[in-house]
């Protein structure tokens, strides 16, 4: 069956950096893309980024442009989420994602939480 495990997740200081992993089994995973979301409390779940299943397009939402940056190696079946000049509003719960067969699967989370 369909796993992804997210960890790296951690207090953090404002202007600080992070790096998040997602392992996944259950599928091959180089032939599908992967996304990472996250979930602020009291808000609703949003993408973060998007990278195509050989890595070779990435893309971002608006708020983490220039300070995030996804990333995926194949042969671990893992994809990161590297996250640099961290804020205070970064502060959430980040999921992976993959569509498969038409349905949406899930990793737990790790939370992040941007503070000093």
């Amino acid at each position: 069956q369909v796993q992804l495990v997210e960890s790296g997740g951690g207090l953090v200081q404002p202007g600080g950096s992070q790096r998040l992993s997602c392992t996944a089994s259950g599928f091959t995973f180089s032939m599908y893309d992967m996304y990472w979301y996250r979930q602020a409390p009291g808000k609703e779940r949003e993408m973060v980024a998007w990278i195509t299943n050989l890595g070779t397009y990435t893309t971002y939402a608006d708020p983490v442009k220039g300070r995030f940056t996804v990333s995926r190696d194949n042969a671990k079946n893992t994809v990161y989420l590297q996250m640099n000049s961290l804020e205070p509003e970064d502060t959430a719960a980040y999921y992976c994602k993959v569509r498969r067969r038409g349905v949406d699967y899930w990793g737990q989370g790790t939370q992040v939480t941007v503070s000093s």
